[in-house]
């Protein structure tokens, strides 16, 4: 199985082209607050120095989903990332829009309220395009992008459980990403903090590091 790469967290050109010729899959460009985040300007930039097969996804955090199309469309985003507590009915709003929708899991009531999450955006008729699963920390602390592993045997159980294509980020890193796609069986695994030598600054041979560990355990 071809496990999916993703690139978090590219605030520059050259980050970003690093991440293409290692071969990732797409990358994301934060407009939440964050030592990672960009403007639209910058974002758009980006974008436009991407080749064709690697996709541009929009991280936001509580966003109302009107800023979240606009700026899709003038950034030229394949997707958006809702990182927040975003409900089930803002991806009616979305459009024709592709949605990953985050969930911070560090416990069963987490599991229990994703699910729900989804039965009701199920009965809604507007289901996320994917699943991601980061790690859950205490009030007060980010959202993403915090260094912290999620829980791989609950990511996995929700991989059982119909969560699908699921994307598992958190704490991954070139040592570690080949013994969670092993543990969790993902669709994708997202890389953010682990690749950087400072918060918000991408390490080219860490990105191209993890690159290879994934294409080397998945083929």
């Amino acid at each position: 199985m071809r496990v999916r790469v993703k690139i978090c967290g590219i605030a520059r050109p050259e980050w970003a082209a690093a991440a293409a010729e290692a071969g990732a899959d797409a990358i994301g460009l934060v407009f939440a607050e964050s030592p990672r985040r960009v403007t639209p300007a910058e974002a758009a930039a980006i974008v436009r120095a991407l080749p064709p097969w690697v996709a541009p996804v929009g991280v936001f955090v509580d966003e109302p989903p009107g800023r979240i199309v606009r700026l899709a469309g003038e950034v030229g985003l394949a997707a958006a990332q809702l990182h927040g507590d975003e409900p089930p009915d803002a991806l009616a709003a979305m459009g024709d829009l592709k949605v990953i929708k985050a969930f911070r899991i560090g416990s069963e009531a987490d599991v229990a309220a994703a699910a729900e999450w989804k039965r009701e955006s199920e009965r809604l008729g507007r289901v996320a395009d994917a699943y991601l699963v980061d790690a859950r920390l205490g009030a007060g602390g980010p959202k993403g992008g915090s260094g912290y592993l999620a829980d791989w045997r609950l990511a996995a159980r929700m991989v059982l459980d119909g969560f699908r294509p699921l994307i598992l980020a958190g704490g991954l890193g070139p040592e570690n990403v080949a013994e969670a796609v092993a543990a969790v069986r993902p669709w994708g695994v997202d890389g953010s903090s682990g690749l950087e030598t400072a918060p918000g600054r991408k390490s080219p041979e860490r990105i191209r590091e993890f690159v290879q560990a994934v294409r080397r355990c998945t083929g």
